[in-house]
């Protein structure tokens, strides 16, 4: 007789009932049922939800219409918080659109450099001496045409280089003229005569620098401007002025902000007959003044910009053209000695 201890298994296992229901009555098996996957079949499973969302409604239904109402708030909530993103991104996308530089495709600079003040309002006579701010020694016989000759030489020369940005330069420097710019009498100026042909092609890309007080500052705050409006530096630079002027351009004040010379270009017009000699004898005085002083920042060249501005004007540079920063904060009688982005 085998004797087998508690516990120990006999190797096979022992079902009391078969697999599935059993009746004990019947003797029967019930094969035991699968549960319904709602998920594999969307419509079924939405009907049974609808089908429980009406049998409470039928028990409870305020607490039905509480939910409902819950969960539509809920629906309206998110989507206000989708919208509101949304309208951000776009609204962010249409700064950094903005931010961008509207002249960016230009690369070379044709500056005019302003000498006075347009006075009329009708803009009839333009060549006519009444019609400008003349100070004492600018009063003489076809002074005003040399002003005209500037900017239309100055359109001209632009139409020619599809690629250049002309800015018209020179501040509010006369106080009784009242709070007007030079710079923006000369593009009135422009405007008046038609641009001289060449509207279509040069008027949209000609603007203004009116901050400028004398010559240094007509080439050093245009190159800023230039640097504003298209993102870069100019390749090129073109002056446009009197032709006794040439060598305090070209020579000085291009010496003075180090750009290179095979990049830089004058444009002189004479001056009238009348008013030759004594524009010669002129220049020579303050051509000596600027090689003692070439930023114009001490003795008479720093006094007569301070009379150059009667309203007190705030300069904005060098914000717009930070790399100049340095330069507009030096004075000494060598050139700056900082780096430059046209050396560089």
């Amino acid at each position: 007789m085998n004797k087998q201890l508690f516990g120990q298994s006999s190797g096979k296992a022992f079902h009391a009932y078969p697999k599935g229901d059993f009746d004990l009555e019947s003797g029967n098996i019930k094969k035991a049922r699968k549960p319904k996957n709602l998920l594999l079949d969307p419509i079924k499973m939405l009907k049974t939800i609808g089908n429980r969302i009406h049998y409470y409604s039928k028990i409870h239904p305020l607490l039905v219409l509480l939910i409902s109402l819950s969960f539509g708030v809920a629906i309206l909530i998110m989507l206000s918080m989708y919208t509101s993103s949304f309208q951000m991104n776009v609204r962010r996308k249409s700064d950094a659109s903005s931010s961008s530089y509207p002249y960016e495709n230009l690369r070379n600079l044709v500056m005019v450099a302003g000498h006075s003040v347009y006075m009329s309002s009708s803009c009839g006579k333009v060549d006519g001496e009444e019609s400008w701010f003349l100070e004492t020694y600018q009063k003489h016989p076809g002074q005003a045409a040399t002003f005209l000759m500037h900017i239309k030489e100055g359109i001209q020369i632009a139409a020619k280089d599809e690629r250049a940005l002309l800015l018209f330069s020179g501040g509010e420097t006369r106080k009784d003229a009242g709070p007007q710019s030079e710079a923006q009498s000369y593009w009135a100026v422009a405007e008046s005569q038609g641009w001289f042909g060449k509207q279509e092609d040069v008027r949209w890309r000609a603007l203004t620098e009116e901050h400028a007080r004398d010559s240094f500052e007509n080439l050093l705050f245009s190159v800023c401007r230039f640097r504003e409006l298209t993102g870069t530096y100019p390749h090129n630079v073109t002056v446009v002025s009197y032709d006794f002027k040439e060598e305090r351009f070209a020579h000085l004040h291009r010496l003075a902000i180090g750009f290179p010379e095979a990049r830089f270009f004058y444009f002189g017009t004479p001056a009238s007959s009348t008013s030759k000699e004594a524009a010669m004898k002129g220049e020579s005085a303050v051509r000596a003044q600027f090689h003692e002083d070439p930023y114009g920042c001490v003795g008479s060249l720093h006094r007569k910009k301070l009379t150059r501005d009667p309203f007190h004007r705030s300069i904005p540079y060098p914000n717009g053209c930070p790399e100049l920063k340095g330069m507009f904060s030096y004075c000494g009688v060598v050139p700056y000695p900082g780096k430059l982005p046209w050396t560089q």
